[in-house]
């Protein structure tokens, strides 16, 4: 290895925490007033993780090897997207909580774990 490191920003576009304020009227003049759109935004984040995961993925594809860092609970996700390919070729050396970092920390912490020289 040449010691060069390339980082890629792929923005998922989803908010972390969405406040509901109400819903959609009931059609039914007796149904309930407020009808909560929590369920169908729950569907529509889920599937756009799923999507943004595999754009990830495409992104990670040349990699020799991946080093997933995050805060939250997407970096398991991703390795769980990543383990249900067959054949996805770089490995993952490993999954690490981290709170958020610039992009020369997370150079740094690359270069630390694959014991980089400069």
């Amino acid at each position: 290895m040449d010691g060069k490191v390339e980082t890629k920003k792929v923005d998922s576009q989803v908010e972390s925490h969405y406040h509901f304020s109400g819903g959609s009227r009931s059609k039914s003049p007796y149904g309930p007033q407020e009808v909560a759109s929590e369920h169908k935004y729950e569907q529509w984040r889920r599937e756009h993780l799923k999507k943004y995961y595999q754009n990830v993925i495409h992104c990670c594809k040349d990699a020799d090897s991946l080093l997933i860092l995050g805060p939250g609970e997407a970096k398991g996700e991703l390795h769980k997207q990543i383990e249900l390919l067959k054949d996805f070729a770089p490995r993952i050396v490993g999954t690490e909580t981290v709170d958020k970092m610039t992009e020369k920390q997370i150079v740094a912490k690359v270069k630390k774990r694959f014991l980089f020289t400069k």
